[in-house]
């Protein structure tokens, strides 16, 4: 059983940045592709990034291409998200998961989240 806690979520105005950690328990946290999502209230939740186990193959949304950045540190159990340009309609519960199918992008195909952290951007 894989434990995912995301922390770094908050308030920023319109083009600030954040970063999002998450750690996990797993010893084994390198065989995992691992992957952050987000759920706007109303909203379903959605792709944002992907890493692939070693960190050599990412994966984004369209909408947050060239201002997101998704990285790991398999020494450190942990995937980070980078937010940068920040806009209001990134507001969401951000959640990080861990999947070991190779489909980074569908969240039917993750076997563990996290509990979400918040990300409310404000114009």
């Amino acid at each position: 059983q894989v434990q995912l806690v995301e922390s770094g979520g908050g308030l920023v105005q319109a083009g600030g940045s954040l970063r999002l950690s998450c750690a996990a328990s797993e010893r084994t946290f390198s065989t995992y592709t691992m992957g952050w999502f987000r759920q706007a209230p109303g909203k379903e939740r959605e792709f944002v990034a992907a890493i692939s186990r070693s960190g050599g193959s990412t994966y984004y949304a369209d909408s947050v291409k060239g201002r997101f950045t998704i990285s790991r540190d398999n020494a450190k159990n942990t995937v980070y998200l980078q937010m940068n340009s920040l806009k209001p309609e990134d507001t969401a519960v951000y959640y990080c998961a861990a999947t070991k199918h190779m489909s980074p992008g569908n969240p039917v195909m993750y076997d563990y989240w996290g509990q979400g952290t918040q990300v409310t951007v404000s114009s």
